[in-house]
C-alpha cells in the first residue's frame, strides 16, 4: 500500500510560523513522523509540498491510480481553490483533508473549506497528530475495502 502526504502553501514554514497555533515542529519533523507511522503499519508514504497551486494540481493528477490514499493539508488554498477541489474530485484516490488547527474556530475567512466536499473526511484541530489520524483513516478504509 502506498500513500501520499501532500502539503500546500506556507507549510514549509512550520516551526517558524506562529508556533502558538501551529507548534514548533517543522514540516520535515511531521513528514518523518508520518513516514515512520506508515512504515509501522506496512505502508509506504511519499511526501510533497509546494507553495504553488498548479504544482499541487499536477501532483494530484499524477496520484490518480498510483496511490491508495492522500493525506492533504491544503493550507490557505483550503478556503478558495476550486482548482484543487476539482483536482481532488476528478481522481480515483480517496483524500483526507487535514489541518493542524481547528479551522472552524479560527478567523471567519478560515472557517469554510471548498476542498472538504471532495474529500472522504476532514481532520482538524489535533495538531500534528491529526496527520496520523488521517493516515490511519485511509489505511483502515483501504484495508476494509480489501476484506469485501
Amino acid at each position: 500500500m502506498r500513500m501520499l502526504l501532500l502539503n500546500g502553501p506556507n507549510l514549509n514554514m512550520l516551526g517558524v510560523r506562529d508556533p502558538a497555533i501551529y507548534g514548533t515542529d517543522t514540516l520535515e519533523d511531521i513528514e518523518r513522523m508520518v513516514v515512520g507511522h506508515g512504515a509501522e503499519r506496512g505502508v509506504a508514504v511519499d511526501c510533497f509540498q509546494s507553495n504553488h497551486e498548479g504544482a499541487l494540481v499536477d501532483r494530484l493528477h499524477q496520484a490518480h491510480g498510483r496511490y491508495d490514499g492522500i493525506v492533504y493539508n491544503p493550507g490557505a488554498h483550503t478556503h478558495y481553490s476550486y482548482a484543487l477541489h476539482d483536482a481532488v474530485e476528478c481522481i480515483d484516490v480517496p483524500v483526507v483533508e487535514v489541518h493542524i488547527s481547528d479551522i472552524a474556530k479560527r478567523e471567519e475567512f478560515r472557517r469554510h473549506s471548498v476542498i472538504a466536499p471532495a474529500c472522504v473526511a476532514q481532520v482538524k484541530g489535533k495538531g500534528k497528530a491529526g496527520y496520523l489520524d488521517a493516515l490511519d483513516l485511509l489505511i483502515d478504509r483501504a484495508t476494509e475495502g480489501d476484506e469485501e
